[in-house]
Parts: C-alpha cells; sequence; structure tokens
C-alpha cells in the first residue's frame, strides 16, 4: 500500500469511527476525550497496516538512515538573516530575521537580481513574509533565497511557532488565541523591523489571516505605508465549512467532536508527542496529504515541510485551532482596494481551498488571481518557482522596478502552468 493511500485510509477510518462515536457524545467532554483515544487507537492500527510491507523488507536503521539523509539532501530551512526581536502587546517575544540588500551598488548586479528585476534595481520597499499554520519562517525558503541581497526582506515566526516565545496570554492567562491577536503581533514586528519606508506584506495561509488582521485593526497603515500585498493559500473567512475532502457525514461529526479532542490531547501533551514519534510514518504520509498535491515532489522538500509540521507541539496545535472557525476578515479586504494586489492558490489545496482565494478576488476586482493546477496548500514549496515569478511581478506592478522575468532556476518542482484570471 502507498503512503497517499495508507493515509487516505487512515484518515476516512478516523472520520467514521468519529462519527460513530459522536452520535452518542451529546458533547460529553468525557465522551470526548474517549473518542480522542479511540482516534489514536485507530491511527495506530492503521500505521501498522499501512507501513507493513515495507517493515518486512525494510529494517529500521535503514529507514533512520534513509531520513537523515533527505534531513541533509538540500540546504532547506538552513538561510540565517541578521536577527532581532519585538514583544507583542501581552509581551510574548517575537524572532524575526532580516536580509539587507546587497551593500555594494556600484557593482554590475547579480545573477539573481537579473533573472528578477533586469538591470534596474529594485525602490527601498521591504517584504515582509509571514507564515502558516504549524510552519515558521523557513517555509519561505525559495523565496527567500530567489530575492536574498536583492531586496530587503524580513522574516518573523509567529508567536509560539519557530524561535518565537509561547503566546503569553495564552500560557500564563489562558486567554484564547485569536487572529486579532496576530494582526497585533505583526504590527509590533513591523514597528520594530520596518520603522519606516514603503512595505509589502506576503502571507500563507494563517499568514495571510494575520495580514487581514493587521489592516482591521490598523487601516491607516496598510493606506499610508503598505504599497503591495499577496495573499497566498488562505482565506477570508468560512473555514468552518471547509471538508478537508472527507466525507460530508464525517467531516461534520469531525467539527462537533475536534475542539474537545484537541484540548484532551493538548493537556496530554507528553503522552502525545510520544505518539505522535511513534507513528511518524503514518503521519508523514497524511502530512504529504494535506501539504502537496502532485506525485513527484522533492522527497527532501516533503522531508522538510514534514520536519516543520512535527515541530509545532500539539498543545500549539490545539491552542489556535478553533481561532480559525471565529475567523472573518472580508470587510478588512477593502483597505487593499487600489494597490497591487496577488491573490494566489493550489487548485487541488484541501486546507484553504482555491474558491476561498477566488473569494478574495471578487472582493478585490483589480488583483491578480493566479490558481496553480497540480498544487496544494504548500504552493510556494511545491512549485517555488510560479510563486517567487509572481511575486518578482508582483513589486514590479507596485513600481519597484520597471520589468520582472521569470525565476524558473528556483525551487525543483514538476513543470506546470497557471491560470491567470
Amino acid at each position: 500500500m502507498s503512503d497517499s493511500r495508507a493515509a487516505d485510509a487512515v484518515a476516512d477510518s478516523v472520520v467514521s469511527a468519529a462519527a460513530a462515536s459522536a452520535a452518542g457524545a451529546a458533547g460529553s467532554w468525557r465522551r470526548a476525550t474517549g473518542i480522542a483515544g479511540a482516534a489514536l487507537g485507530v491511527l495506530a492500527a492503521g500505521a501498522a497496516a499501512g507501513v507493513a510491507v515495507e517493515r518486512m523488507t525494510v529494517g529500521r536503521g535503514v529507514r533512520r538512515k534513509a531520513r537523515l539523509a533527505l534531513d541533509s539532501a538540500g540546504p532547506y530551512g538552513t538561510l540565517r538573516g541578521t536577527p532581532g526581536k519585538a514583544y507583542a502587546d501581552d509581551g510574548t517575544e517575537l524572532y524575526y530575521e532580516v536580509d539587507e540588500v546587497e551593500p555594494d551598488a556600484a557593482a554590475p548586479p547579480s545573477a539573481r537580481r537579473l533573472r528578477l528585476f533586469g538591470r534596474k534595481a529594485p525602490a527601498p520597499v521591504t517584504v515582509v513574509f509571514c507564515h502558516g499554520y504549524c510552519l515558521n519562517q523557513d517555509s519561505w525558503h525559495f523565496q527567500r533565497a530567489a530575492l536574498r541581497g536583492v531586496v530587503r526582506t524580513v522574516h518573523w515566526d509567529q508567536r509560539s511557532h519557530g524561535r518565537s516565545g509561547r503566546g503569553v496570554a495564552q500560557l500564563r492567562d489562558r486567554e484564547p488565541l485569536t487572529i486579532d491577536q496576530l494582526g497585533r503581533d505583526l504590527r509590533a514586528v513591523l514597528d520594530a523591523a520596518v520603522p519606516e519606508g514603503p512595505i509589502v506584506l506576503v502571507g500563507h495561509s494563517m499568514g495571510g489571516m494575520t495580514v487581514m488582521a493587521l489592516a482591521a485593526q490598523y487601516p491607516e497603515l496598510i493606506a499610508e505605508r503598505v504599497v503591495a500585498t499577496a495573499f497566498v493559500g488562505t482565506s477570508p473567512g468560512r473555514l468552518g465549512e471547509v471538508n478537508f475532502g472527507l466525507p460530508v457525514a464525517g467531516v461534520n461529526a469531525i467539527r462537533r467532536i475536534l475542539p474537545g479532542v484537541l484540548r484532551a490531547l493538548g493537556q496530554q501533551a507528553e503522552l502525545v508527542e510520544k505518539g505522535r514519534r511513534a507513528t511518524s510514518e503514518l503521519f508523514a504520509g497524511i502530512i504529504k496529504r494535506y501539504s502537496f498535491a502532485g506525485r513527484d515532489v522533492d522527497p527532501a522538500v516533503e522531508r522538510f515541510a514534514e520536519r516543520m509540521i512535527e515541530s509545532t507541539p500539539i498543545d500549539v496545535v490545539a491552542e489556535f485551532y478553533p481561532a480559525f472557525t471565529d475567523h472573518d476578515k472580508t470587510a478588512a479586504l477593502a483597505s487593499f482596494r487600489g494597490m497591487p494586489v496577488l491573490v494566489l492558490a493550489g487548485v487541488r489545496d484541501l486546507v484553504t481551498p482555491s474558491a476561498h482565494s477566488e473569494a478574495i478576488a471578487g472582493e478585490l476586482p483589480d488583483a491578480e488571481l493566479v490558481l496553480v493546477p497540480d498544487a496544494g496548500h504548500l504552493v510556494m514549496l511545491e512549485h517555488p518557482e510560479v510563486v517567487t515569478d509572481r511575486l518578482a511581478d508582483l513589486l514590479t506592478r507596485a513600481g519597484a522596478v520597471p520589468a520582472a522575468a521569470t525565476v524558473s532556476s528556483y525551487g525543483t518542482s514538476s513543470s506546470s502552468t497557471v491560470r491567470p484570471r
């Protein structure tokens, strides 16, 4: 059985088990925790079935060596810039890095600059990248590599992710996490890392929602300093209606019980983390299903994404999840009218379906809508050359440079076409 088929089978089994249990749960907390245990049991059984053939033919030591080889196969996540710290309104420490423009302006343009912008240097804008749920700033690896030294960029880790500190309000005061809080976090990072000058905002998934929350609370900042925006694989709201590619009846049951299940798992974080490690091969298949759509993604890139997602503690996963159901920032999109906007999504995204990007474009009729065939949720890793090329074009439309060129030499992905709006 292939990894993807095993993941699909286990996901369907979990849905069926959850649906059957939910029928008698009636909102009971005690039964919700029981369902969590049952779901973990199904996952464990699925793991045994899904990788049984591999275990019979490939020893544990060989599998471990293979994972280590994939970890070292590419430089993914190794790019580092000048570190800095910002502090949120509740005192949470937010880690960011800055990549500055190449200092010798008199030198001939670098190969990267030529590929991106021709012979004219970009205007002194700062591009701020905001990552998604269960990821970190390294998820923009390919775009960072392409723009490095060419234009000033800021990469930051959302609270409780990557190198940033755990959310103080959540850890100390038990306050629920909100997307609005993430918007205020972004404002703190901008104040520290980009105190002046024009800004281009780029957000993927939860990062795009963060950008919308910034606009909802600080519309004057958007009007005065933001000159272009990119929304990648994100949503303005109604995420509670997403079915994640699962059967309708099952996903309705999952929606009812999942918040309670996640709370229960978050309270048993140490035990759950051990379980995640024990069934890491199974979870790798599930991560692949919900991250990528194509069959020929570089295995080292898949492993890179797996490492980022695995590094997010289960209590953080549980803490952030309820905020997505409450997220609704459609009205805030009006702040981005009148500026160059890129809206880009994978056609086969199961997490934030491309219809949500089409909804964003519907609110911003002058935006460029790019739908990437054979691409999933992590489109910037699966088709990095497409995303980087469109970002370069966005900078051009923002007036940073007179003409942009393709950057097909960046990233490893299958060839594809994009469908512009």
